[in-house]
């Protein structure tokens, strides 16, 4: 069985005086405190919410092959 890929992100800004969509799309990842690391399986979904906040996360590492 082919492994699947992951992606690892951390919040990297605050969601105090943030939209309350952005709040939830955080705990969504996982993640809801600073410097709080999350790996996830790479997926078009992930993917689009990480392209929501981008302001608030960064990709740390992505492994696995197609």
């Amino acid at each position: 069985m082919a492994a699947k890929k992951t992606i690892t992100v951390e919040q990297i800004a605050s969601a105090n005086r943030r939209p309350e969509i952005q709040t939830k799309t955080l705990i969504g990842l996982g993640l809801n405190k600073l410097h709080r690391q999350s790996t996830l399986e790479d997926t078009p979904s992930v993917r689009g919410m990480i392209n929501r906040i981008p302001h608030l996360v960064r990709i740390v590492d992505e492994k696995g092959k197609a």
